[in-house]
């Protein structure tokens, strides 16, 4: 939490406010302060993003369609616009540069910032999450919510205390007691399954938590007790990272039918790899891994993947593989009700196997 000197870290965690659904606002005036949901309404589709208008009727994401018309049936579905949320990311991520380069991103619409040491020299951490903010809403026209603190885990709960469109600074002083009343299932590396053990334990927040010794979380809860200790004493050593490890990056499409034509299967296959590629681009990523993932109609899952000699270098490459590795099974059992194809085996992972050759692997699950 401090530094060899004893200086405290200063971290910010901004999250954007419900940020598909804002874009899609701004965007469109007449969807302002309407109940909206990003993504496929219909029988299949998935809410990628809910507006804070439709949240108040319980839409959420990763909610299935049906059940969020079922809620809201009022609910305006809109179709996602990546393009236009990676350009919003973009200029966010550009405000974020004024300050620091020290920026860990955890997805289009979230970061945290490292403004221990900052390019214009400003002390005040707290002041330096407001001027984000008001520079968002100026030149993007959205809002963002920011916790100021001395680690990544209390900054990033503390982002999420105020929102939409708010700010909390946790001060170090007043971490142990933050942590204490912390609710444990919205400790973030804590899983359900987790908060649901340990509340039989009688462990239900932070305060409870910090009661249990090291060696009783050990004999509990294995090698994790150690994030557990440390977290209900506010405590997260954890870097800033301008560049985390990549493990995989993938791309799948749900369709409307079950789809069993060949023909039809390829050209779902090509739109998958045109977006598979553009996330490829986008993040810079670099893997020689080729993965296939076919879902039936009775939720079986089938992958089949292939290791390359080296990272592919275009789309066309991808592809090429992905149809090999789909033609290789035609005629399938029975429709696909869901395509994907993934890139792993990252180059700088410390289990890549430089001499490997590339090998073919077919696997079988119920999804």
């Amino acid at each position: 939490m401090a530094d060899a000197l004893g200086q405290h870290r200063k971290i910010i965690h901004i999250d954007m406010d419900a940020f598909y659904a804002s874009v899609e606002q701004r965007d469109n005036p007449g969807l302002r302060g309407l109940p909206i949901a990003v993504g496929g309404g219909g029988p299949r589709g998935v809410v990628a993003a809910a507006s804070y208008e439709a949240r108040k009727f319980g839409v959420r994401s990763a909610m299935p369609g049906a059940q969020a018309r079922r809620l809201c049936p009022d609910l305006i579905f809109v179709p996602a616009r990546f393009d236009a949320y990676r350009e919003a990311s973009r200029q966010i991520r550009a405000i974020f540069q004024r300050f620091t380069d020290v920026i860990q991103p955890l997805s289009l619409d979230e970061a945290y910032l490292d403004v221990t040491t900052n390019k214009l020299g400003i002390v005040s951490a707290t002041y330096i999450a407001q001027e984000i903010r008001r520079l968002i809403r100026e030149e993007t026209g959205l809002t963002a919510s920011a916790g100021v603190s001395c680690n990544k885990l209390i900054a990033k709960l503390a982002s999420d205390q105020n929102k939409p469109d708010g700010l909390c600074v946790v001060t170090p002083s007043d971490a142990e007691a933050f942590m204490s009343a912390m609710p444990v299932a919205r400790i973030h590396g804590i899983g359900p399954v987790t908060a649901r053990r340990m509340s039989l334990l009688g462990i239900h927040n932070g305060g409870d938590l910090k009661a249990w010794t090291l060696e009783a979380l050990q004999r509990q809860f294995g090698k994790a007790a150690g994030f557990y200790y440390g977290a209900a004493r506010g405590i997260d050593d954890r870097p800033v990272r301008d560049r985390e490890a990549r493990k995989s990056i993938s791309v799948e499409d749900t369709f409307f039918r079950d789809i069993g034509a060949d023909v039809e299967l390829i050209a779902e296959l090509t739109k998958i790899a045109d977006k598979l590629w553009d996330r490829i681009e986008t993040s810079h990523a670099l893997g020689k891994t080729v993965t296939l993932k076919v879902k039936f109609g009775d939720f079986r899952i089938m992958t089949r993947s292939r290791t390359l000699p080296a990272p592919p270098a275009s789309m066309k490459q991808i592809l090429e593989v992905g149809i090999e590795l789909l033609s290789a099974e035609f005629p399938l059992p029975m429709g696909a009700r869901l395509l994907g194809l993934g890139l792993s085996n990252m180059v700088g992972e410390e289990n890549e196997d430089s001499g490997a050759k590339p090998v073919q692997q077919l696997t079988l699950e119920l999804g």
